[in-house]
């Protein structure tokens, strides 16, 4: 699923109507018409009902629905945070059908009592929220940032339409005041901000009236470049590969996990099983020599190969020849980080393999802080790689503060991917999937349960097993990421958020893989 910036909606908004000749107020009709069905679905009790309306086309919105609920029976109120006389067009328009149908209005002023205001409020069963959407400039302050706190502190739910009134539509900010809506209905496609943080916190469940029920033709929405894209469960399953009849392990490829050092064998362990979850056909995991016997009686399907270590009980430099005759013995996808440690030997091994293979890898953890010591190795990396770091590793490569990446993850993610020509998986929430050529991808399934320890190496193994079976790294990483969160929401479903450990998604990955099939 598409998702916009709030200039390119007005831009598919605009040509519409200048291009396709579709007129404005039909485009608020069919959106007011989806916001009245959304509301009977939803709220099917509410007899009672508040409208907050702003001037803008959002607030047109909103007086299209007041009209339709009370033609149907339903009681409504109006409260109008602009005078009628700054109303224009289209909005103007069903501001004057509303007046004549003689639906009770109130306006909305600095000299408004808000007592008198939360007495109105008091009697109704559900307010919907039409004042501003994305044409908001900056916070909401004074006297509509007091009424918005009133609402939200009030006990019943809140419907917003196409974005809660004080959400930065681009970037999730909350500048002041902002409304804390129970479901957003969003008009055409969602909004970034809707996806990311805080964003999602305000907007509630996000439902979404599809393009053609508003009347956006897809002729015109074929001339804007939408980069962004929201995953659904219609997009993992176009991308889950194939199992044939007659197959033999070799059809579904190999991997090479180099993993763990002392104290670290759980991420070595949850790494490489993982590939093995989503359908890989062979997994090896090279491991420090002295490690080798615990993993063997650890993993029983998993073949391992013991390497040189250091003093501290790391892979050494030393093991650089035997971990290249074997990927290249056997043409293995590498991957290479999970609890490798950040010895100085070590460090200097993740730089050779990862400047002098040409085969695609899954690079994570301690080798992408192995990286950030030495940037200028990202040039000779094989651009069929995947980098999946979380927000302090992405801080470490690229030399600036969390909280600055946490601000803006998209165009971040976007940008390292394109400058450095691989693909990027910045974890988080909500994790994104950039790559080189610009396309990003915003996942949509996990939960709080996966903030625990080990889960980033399951999926370093499940985006590696995927790449092992021939799909494309960048299409690999986006089901990866879409099939790992959802093993993990099964998880969340069986046994809890609060006991969930990164172990229990290694049983959940094929139950995942299987439901997507079915």
């Amino acid at each position: 699923m598409r998702i916009v910036t709030a200039s390119q909606m007005r831009s598919i908004d605009e040509k519409t109507i200048d291009v396709a000749g579709i007129p404005g107020i039909v485009l608020m009709e069919n959106a007011g018409r989806a916001i009245v069905q959304s509301i009977y679905s939803n709220f099917p009790e509410a007899s009672r009902i508040a409208i907050l309306v702003g001037k803008g086309n959002n607030g047109g919105d909103g007086l299209v629905v007041a009209r339709y609920l009370v033609m149907s029976g339903v009681s409504v109120i109006v409260f109008l945070f602009s005078p009628p006389g700054s109303f224009q067009g289209d909005a103007q328009t069903n501001l004057s059908i509303v007046q004549k149908l003689g639906v009770p209005m109130q306006e909305v002023d600095s000299e408004t009592d808000l007592n008198q205001i939360e007495e109105s409020l008091t009697e109704v069963d559900l307010v919907v929220d039409s004042i501003f959407g994305i044409g908001l400039r900056g916070g909401i302050h004074c006297y509509i940032a007091d009424v918005i706190r009133l609402v939200n502190e009030m006990s019943m739910p809140i419907l917003a339409v196409d974005v809660p009134s004080g959400l930065n539509a681009d970037g999730g900010r909350v500048e002041g005041a902002c409304i804390c809506a129970d479901i957003t209905l969003t008009i055409g496609f969602p909004k970034l901000g809707l996806l990311t943080y805080p964003g999602v916190a305000s907007t509630g469940g996000l439902e979404i009236v599809p393009t053609y029920e508003v009347g956006f033709p897809e002729s015109i929405i074929a001339t804007h470049d939408i980069g962004l894209n929201w995953m659904q469960r219609e997009d993992a399953v176009r991308l889950l590969p194939d199992r044939i009849p007659d197959s033999y392990k070799t059809n579904y490829g190999r991997v090479f996990v180099v993993a763990g050092s002392i104290g670290m064998t759980g991420a070595a362990a949850l790494a490489s099983e993982s590939v093995l979850r989503v359908g890989a056909g062979l997994v090896t995991l090279g491991i420090p020599a002295s490690l080798n016997q615990v993993l063997e009686v650890k993993l029983t399907e998993v073949m391992t190969l013991p390497l040189p270590e250091t003093n501290q009980g790391s892979i050494a430099l030393a093991a650089e020849s035997e971990i290249k005759e074997y990927i290249d013995r056997t043409n293995s996808v590498l991957a290479i980080g999970p609890g490798l440690s950040q010895h100085v030997d070590t460090v200097e091994l993740v730089h050779r393999l990862v400047s002098q293979h040409d085969v695609p890898m899954v690079v994570d953890a301690d080798a992408l802080n192995a990286i950030a010591q030495n940037l200028e190795i990202l040039k000779l990396l094989d651009s069929r790689s995947v980098l999946t770091p979380h927000p302090g590793e992405m801080s470490r490569l690229l030399g600036i503060p969390v909280s600055e990446i946490e601000a803006d993850r998209v165009n971040i993610s976007q940008q390292f991917a394109r400058d450095h020509r691989l693909v990027l998986v910045l974890k988080g929430v909500p994790s994104i999937i950039a790559g080189y050529d610009g396309q990003v991808w915003i996942n949509s399934t996990g939960n709080a349960g996966m903030a625990t320890a080990g889960i980033g190496d399951v999926l370093t193994g499940v985006i590696a097993g995927l790449i092992a079976q021939g799909i494309d790294s960048f299409e690999a990483a986006v089901l990866g990421v879409y099939v790992h969160g959802f093993a993990g929401d099964l998880v969340s479903e069986s046994v809890g958020q609060h006991g969930m450990v990164a172990g229990d998604l290694l049983e959940y990955l094929p139950i995942a893989m299987e439901q997507l099939r079915e």
